[in-house]
């Protein structure tokens, strides 16, 4: 458990498949949503980037510009977006650019002129790169030319909102698959807690990327807690993180599960979030990430027929 890896899904799975190993990881390569064998505490990049269009969109953006690090899986996470837009009759064009970001200026002014005034700017990329684009759209003065802005989860961030400035508060909303860490809940005061007294060097700090990491952790404790006379076999480890369901924690919006299913995306209901005075703050609660992504369509027919995942009759 504790995998967060570009290519760690794609290059393993098949390894763990093979020796019957239930792997929690947060996810980002297909793999990680498209097997028995993996579930995340998030939802990856390409089911965030859709619930990013689908805030822009109900923001009133007529037209999609959606830009994403050139890094392994681009195919992959484009075909989200392009699936949510075509279901909302939202034209989207598709881009994709190096990282680290070398020219922020140039490609904010080919995102916001794909855009145009009627359209909305949709990001997925890491926070510092992020905020290379959003940076040089504010100098530039290209913020208010478009509609909205929008950016998948790893904007949320109170980095992002304090680099930004006030100019950004309510213009920027990032889909957010975990909740804000100042968020009053018993998961989320631990969790500032267990990263103020052990994690005074985790990058980012305060952040989705850490909250993923305390989440799993928490899975993973339930499910060797489940064990009985401390018999930690593979079989019963493995057995155990495949028991777990129904998990309920204030930093997801709905129960996390694993479950017995052909693929997992059990964080499938997002908020929004926005800047707000230097923090990220709740602009939306939470909503479904749309199922004209064919992935959530299934996840969501899988969760109706045992209801016991997420905690219902």
């Amino acid at each position: 458990m504790g995998g967060f890896s570009i290519i760690e899904c794609a290059v393993d799975h098949k390894y763990w498949e093979s020796l019957g190993v239930y792997e929690i990881d947060a996810g980002i390569a297909p793999e990680c949503y498209g097997t028995p064998n993996s579930s995340a505490p998030n939802m990856g990049p390409r089911y965030s980037s859709d619930g990013a269009v689908q805030a822009v969109v109900r923001a009133g953006a007529k037209k999609i510009a959606f830009d994403q690090s050139n890094v392994p899986g681009t195919g992959y996470i484009a075909a989200g977006p392009a699936a949510v837009a075509k279901s909302l009759n939202v034209p989207i064009q598709q881009f994709k650019d190096n990282v680290p970001i070398q020219d922020a200026n140039s490609i904010a002014i080919k995102l916001v002129q794909a855009a145009g005034s009627d359209g909305g700017v949709v990001l997925n990329f890491t926070p510092p790169e992020a905020l290379k684009i959003l940076q040089a759209a504010q100098q530039q003065g290209l913020a208010d030319r478009v509609k909205a802005w929008g950016c998948s989860t790893p904007c949320n961030t109170d980095f992002v909102a304090k680099a930004l400035g006030t100019q950004w508060d309510g213009k920027l909303l990032v889909n957010a698959e975990l909740n804000v860490t100042d968020a009053p809940g018993p998961q989320s005061t631990l969790y500032r807690a267990v990263l103020k007294q052990y994690g005074k060097n985790v990058t980012g700090g305060l952040g989705s990327f850490s909250q993923m990491g305390f989440s799993m952790a928490q899975f993973v404790v339930q499910a060797l807690n489940s064990i009985k006379d401390d018999d930690y076999s593979l079989k019963n480890v493995n057995q155990a993180i495949k028991g777990v369901k129904n998990f309920k924690t204030d930093i997801l919006c709905k129960p996390w599960y694993y479950g017995d299913a052909p693929l997992h995306i059990p964080n499938n209901t997002d908020w929004t979030t926005t800047p707000n005075n230097g923090k990220m703050v709740i602009k939306e609660q939470c909503f479904g990430i749309s199922d004209a992504d064919p992935a959530i369509k299934q996840v969501r027919e899988i969760e109706a027929k045992d209801p016991s995942l997420t905690g219902g009759s």
